[in-house]
């Protein structure tokens, strides 16, 4: 974090425990903190006295102003909502409209946080952009900056950064990488900070009910119906709207078989989900595109591991790079429910190669 040197630092305040202990912890440490919050979306009504429980919220806004008053730093709310809506919530339908299944965190990471408020932080002359993301970053001898995992192996973050660049990742700092989540709430107390226990958000923020299948209904994913079928062709049942299913699904299916199913894949072209065992989700390979390196890799195939969604564990692999910044994974183990449209993530131990979104 260039100890030794009075840089000023723009922190991306949420109003949780994680970033308001990453301000605390930056202003400690001698930095010049600035605190931000971002408004992302329009607050969506609600009951009287029912906290919205995700972030990114008006109270988790409010939360943050509060803990940069508590702390002595300046603080301002930087409007969002257009481009947000944009680059992240069409994106999010506009997937489930095609039969993928998305994930909104990355691309608001990729193009929110570490694009645009990277490039406001450059605004306010602000050296470095400071996150209470669950990661680390690392130079090397020869100069070069890579991702690792955050130390907490229950709480690492780092699926949800494989996109930085190096130009990105020289110019940001995760304070609480390297602590457990149990520090970080003991720290928040020693800080006299009031979100010291506060509960951590899980929903998507723009769908704080979490009932995402109402929300792209009301927001034009229409109700086409269509057949469920087995992976020889069976119809086996009748689906309402490809955007209720998505791959490894077995509860809500309505079907009446001999056999557990899963939804193994989404035919958007025949608007048709494809069902089977819980055996015929497992797959060996899988393709990735759009990709992302913290590093161009020096060869055309390599070992690795490979992440297929957050909580999975990464799974040793074999990784070929393809023409049109593409590449397969072949893993040593069959992999169970690969997700097409979520992210496949590559590392190397605890360090962050890259990665590309599952097609």
């Amino acid at each position: 974090m260039h100890k030794g040197r009075k840089q000023r630092v723009l922190v991306a305040m949420s109003g949780g425990v994680d970033s308001s202990v990453s301000a605390a912890l930056l202003k400690e440490q001698g930095y010049e903190v600035t605190g931000v919050s971002l408004q992302l979306y329009d607050p969506i009504p609600k009951e009287p006295g029912c906290r919205v429980k995700t972030c990114c919220s008006l109270d988790d806004v409010m939360d943050a102003g509060r803990l940069a008053r508590t702390l002595g730093i300046p603080f301002e709310v930087i409007d969002m909502r257009t481009e947000f809506r944009q680059l992240v919530i069409d994106y999010f339908i506009a997937e489930y409209a095609a039969g993928r299944t998305p994930n909104p965190c990355i691309r608001c990471n990729e193009l929110i946080k570490f694009d645009l408020l990277l490039k406001k932080a450059r605004e306010m002359e602000a050296e470095l952009l400071a996150t209470g993301h669950y990661a680390r970053i690392e130079a090397d001898g020869s100069g070069r900056h890579w991702l690792l995992t955050g130390l907490d192996p229950a709480k690492d973050q780092s699926y949800f950064l494989f996109n930085l660049t190096q130009e990105q990742l020289q110019q940001v700092v995760f304070p609480v990488g390297m602590l457990e989540k149990s520090q970080v709430r003991k720290l928040a107390e020693k800080f006299e900070l009031s979100v010291a226990q506060k509960h951590e958000s899980q929903e998507i923020c723009f769908i704080p009910d979490n009932d995402y299948v109402k929300f792209l209904e009301t927001h034009g994913v229409g109700q086409q119906p269509g057949e469920i079928v087995t992976g020889d062709g069976i119809v086996v049942g009748r689906h309402s709207g490809l955007h209720r299913y998505t791959v490894g699904q077995r509860k809500g299916l309505g079907i009446a078989w001999k056999h557990p199913l899963h939804v193994s894949a989404i035919d958007a072209g025949n608007n048709r989900v494809v069902v089977g065992t819980h055996a015929e989700l497992a797959t060996v390979s899988l393709t990735a595109g759009r990709a992302t390196w913290s590093v161009a890799p020096e060869t055309a195939e390599f070992r690795a591991s490979c992440r297929i969604r957050y909580r999975h564990k990464p799974a040793p692999c074999t990784v070929a790079m393809l023409p049109d910044n593409r590449f397969c994974v072949h893993f040593d183990v069959p992999q169970t429910a690969i997700t097409p449209g979520q992210a496949a993530v590559i590392y190397d131990g605890e360090r962050v190669l890259g990665g590309g979104w599952i097609e």
